[in-house]
């Protein structure tokens, strides 16, 4: 049994748990310590896509001030689609992994010219007012987004009881250990645990996968490190130096002001080889362009 004393509740987990056991855990947990975001508080299915796309591979804490900032600059997806990409880089600017920006940039102009959606907007139904609903596969054919973050939406959105696994909700299923495995897992076996759970839950789809979030983000924060047992577990590679660091670098760089190669080096203290090799992936993804040895945003 896990405990951590720096929990309000000290609340605890049991290995090797059942699936009542884990039922009892979860709601008990969630009921005490649900987290308050702001992603959580509204049915857009656009604020909604915006909050998944930038959770991807960034902690949710880091993520608060950058949805509010960008919301509050982009309400609607038919606002963000009329802005500048450079513009939503500028705002995006920090955050990281910032193909994830133009992806929603481009996202936001098909949601807002796709005939199913206005988002921000609602229609009427005889007895209430929704949100259009979109398909998983619709959301799944927007740039950027992938199976999970379209069924993440359309649970969060629409609280459809969609199946899909993330990296909290994997840190739940394999520290609770209900395959009483040794040997590492696959997505594909826990995805039909996931199923099964929801449906023994009888909780809302929405609280039950935030509850699951909340409960491995708290796993995690108690120093459960679980994931190494996940048959798609990847060490993350070491941030400063990577070339990561560099993309994100230049691109503040370009979004000042129109750069040469030989510039950026200089500035970033990076060899010319370097910075031109990050350069010709930022034109490849039409994240930068290049015009007389210069390039910008």
């Amino acid at each position: 049994m896990l405990s951590n004393k720096n929990t309000p509740n000290r609340e605890c987990f049991c290995y090797d748990a059942t699936v009542p056991e884990l039922l009892r855990s979860l709601k008990k947990f969630y009921a005490k310590n649900k987290r308050d975001l702001p992603w959580r508080t509204t049915y857009d299915p656009y604020k909604i896509l915006v909050s998944e796309v930038m959770l991807q591979q960034t902690q949710a804490k880091r993520v608060v001030p950058f949805y509010l900032k960008f919301i509050k600059r982009f309400p609607t997806a038919r606002a963000l689609a009329r802005a500048r990409l450079s513009d939503v880089l500028k705002l995006w600017s920090g955050l990281g992994y910032n193909r994830r920006a133009k992806f929603l940039h481009e996202a936001a102009k098909k949601l807002s010219s796709a005939k199913t959606l206005r988002s921000g907007e609602i229609y009427r139904t005889p007895a209430r007012k929704v949100f259009a609903e979109l398909s998983a596969e619709f959301l799944e054919s927007l740039p950027g987004v992938g199976p999970y973050t379209a069924r993440a939406v359309a649970a969060f959105a629409y609280n459809r009881p969609e199946i899909f696994i993330e990296t909290n909700i994997r840190t739940v299923f394999l520290y609770s250990n209900i395959l009483q495995n040794t040997r590492l897992v696959s997505d594909k076996e826990i995805l039909p645990l996931v199923e099964k759970v929801l449906k023994k839950s009888k909780m809302q789809p929405r609280d039950f996968y935030a509850a699951l979030m909340d409960y491995g983000a708290f796993l995690k924060q108690s120093g459960v490190r679980i994931n190494s047992k996940s048959k798609h577990y990847t060490k993350q590679k070491k941030f400063e130096g990577s070339t990561r660091q560099l993309r994100g670098a230049i691109l503040k760089k370009l979004l000042d002001s129109p750069q040469t190669a030989h510039a950026l080096a200089k500035g970033l203290s990076r060899t010319r080889g370097e910075v031109l090799k990050v350069l010709d992936q930022l034109k490849k993804e039409q994240l930068v362009k290049a015009k007389r040895g210069k390039y910008s945003v």
